[in-house]
């Protein structure tokens, strides 16, 4: 999604907004894709210390460049951290409305509505984006009637 975005941000570094996401998709592949509603400190923090553990095997210059992107990440004050977790967080709900919707857990039915919107926020293109994202999911909830809409 941080490719198509490049014309939509032009004073974010998109290469260190795809570079961010794939740090952060790698700390996912140690660990796996634990959903955020059932993702717990100790999970975050196994995560962490897997991801430092690889970046720190890594040689230079890589190993500057990894760690300080992943510092920003966390630290989310920058314009392309914010991009990238905002992303994160699209990227979730989207996922679930292309998944079945026999395999949504109860918690997942408010989540699709209200999941990301403070990630969204700075940006009123990714706030209107978000809001597309909401639809889908009222309609799909709306088509397994579910719906309280």
């Amino acid at each position: 999604m941080a490719i198509f975005l490049c014309d939509e941000f032009p004073e974010a570094n998109m290469d260190k907004v795809i570079k961010m996401c794939l740090i952060h998709d790698m700390g996912e592949a140690f660990t796996g894709d634990i959903p955020s509603f059932l993702k717990t400190e100790d999970h975050e923090k196994n995560e962490r210390e897997l991801l430092f553990a690889w970046v720190g095997s890594l040689p230079e210059p890589y190993l500057s460049e990894f760690d300080s992107l992943y510092r920003e990440m966390i630290e989310r004050k920058s314009i392309e951290s914010r991009i990238f977790k905002a992303l994160d967080g699209l990227e979730a709900i989207i996922q679930h409305n292309e998944s079945d919707i026999s395999t949504w857990l109860e918690n997942e039915y408010d989540l699709q509505l209200t999941y990301a919107n403070d990630k969204v926020a700075f940006s009123e293109f990714l706030t209107r984006f978000r809001e597309l994202v909401k639809n889908e999911s009222i309609e799909k909830i709306k088509k397994d009637n579910k719906s309280v809409f």
